[in-house]
């Protein structure tokens, strides 16, 4: 799944030739992709103007005229391309979007777990959602983990507690740290708490940098991938002190960490 550094690059690629445009029509195939319901998607978005696009955790969110937000998530499989409405479609585009200048916004999703939401209140979306770990402030992270028990990853991972970082990013800033991903999150220290917001911020800022990570066939164009220093690293040796990288599930989650340098 798409975790904060593509959905960032997809925000960024789409911001110029969006932000500005009208959407004129609506096409959806798929009732399931759309929460709040075709009807109302195809009856409100017209006319609408794209008046900025940003993101918030992994929903690349689009704020319209007339006080209404377009969210979507591309989950598992989900893609968004620019293309002339002339050009034929794919088997794959559940949504299209018809914007006033000839070209359409196809949301291209293959296993159909992507989602497209029309609202006015936001925090019908994303009001659960935690805060976002680029911006947040030394004092208010370390607030987030006072009385908090567990695992320390699959609290990372948990969109509620703060948003965007999945389990590429996860384990690539519990390295960084050099905190093991199944520290309980109650024994962390200050000093370790302060050098996981650090490293955090570091990791994504960097990943951002490169597109995001390659992964599959659904996010192209990606290139921290070649820059991991523990994720899909299995039996390889560390790059600070050549121990092999081991591979554990925690959380139901395929996790990867150095057992010499994260303690």
């Amino acid at each position: 799944m798409p975790e904060l550094p593509e959905v960032e690059t997809v925000v960024r690629r789409l911001r110029r030739p969006l932000v500005g445009r009208t959407i004129t029509a609506v096409r959806a195939t798929w009732a399931n992709s759309v929460p709040t319901g075709i009807p109302h998607l195809q009856r409100a978005l017209p006319k609408r103007k794209i008046l900025s696009l940003n993101r918030r955790g992994k929903y690349l969110k689009f704020d319209l005229s007339g006080g209404y937000y377009l969210f979507i998530h591309l989950k598992m499989s989900g893609d968004l391309e620019i293309e002339g409405q002339s050009e034929a479609p794919h088997p794959h585009d559940r949504t299209v979007f018809q914007l006033d200048n000839k070209k359409e916004l196809r949301f291209r999703d293959p296993r159909k777990f992507g989602r497209v939401y029309l609202v006015k209140d936001e925090s019908r979306v994303t009001g659960k959602l935690g805060p976002e770990p680029l911006t947040i402030e030394e004092d208010s992270f370390l607030n987030l983990f006072k009385g908090k028990k567990g695992r320390l990853k699959p609290l990372l991972l948990n969109q509620e507690f703060i948003v965007g970082i999945g389990n590429i990013y996860a384990d690539e800033s519990c390295f960084e740290a050099g905190i093991h991903p199944k520290r309980k999150v109650q024994t962390l220290k200050k000093e370790e708490l302060q050098r996981l917001l650090k490293a955090i911020k570091q990791i994504l800022g960097k990943a951002i940098k490169f597109n995001g990570s390659t992964f599959d066939f659904v996010y192209r164009g990606g290139g921290f991938q070649n820059h991991f220093k523990v994720y899909d690293r299995k039996d390889e040796p560390c790059k600070r002190c050549k121990t092999p990288i081991k591979r554990i599930i925690l959380g139901s989650r395929s996790t990867h960490f150095c057992p010499k340098c994260q303690s």
